[in-house]
């Protein structure tokens, strides 16, 4: 029971924080026209400093944690792939190439087959 009681107001204060989070981004969003006069460095530093401030909130959250040790996750995997070197990826690509251009041309090829039978059968060619 008190575990749930717990959870709940865990919940309702994440979805409270997360509501201040977008109110941040929206009011960095309204700084940055608002101070259409003011040199574009300071908006756009304006604007990163809500974005930051944002991203803080949400980071305080059960879902920006768990959103957080994902990308952690995912960049860990990216670095246990063995990517290909150089010459493997000009090999892979040329052959790539090559087969693309055998397959148009034996497409082309089935096509002037097909075209030539309809003409045949419907009396207009030779």
């Amino acid at each position: 029971m008190v575990a749930k009681t717990e959870t709940e107001e865990s919940g309702a204060l994440d979805t409270v924080k997360l509501v201040a989070a977008v109110v941040l981004l929206i009011a960095g969003i309204a700084q940055f026209y608002y101070f259409e006069g003011e040199s574009l460095l300071y908006r756009v530093l304006g604007l990163l400093g809500f974005v930051v401030l944002a991203g803080f909130v949400v980071y305080t959250t059960r879902l920006g944690r768990n959103v957080w040790g994902f990308a952690k996750d995912a960049r860990a995997e990216v670095r246990k792939v063995i990517w290909p070197t150089r010459q493997e990826t000009m090999q892979t690509t040329l052959m790539v190439v090559v087969m693309v251009f055998v397959m148009g041309i034996m497409l082309w090829l089935i096509d002037m087959v097909l075209r030539w039978g309809i003409l045949v059968l419907t009396g207009q060619g030779g």
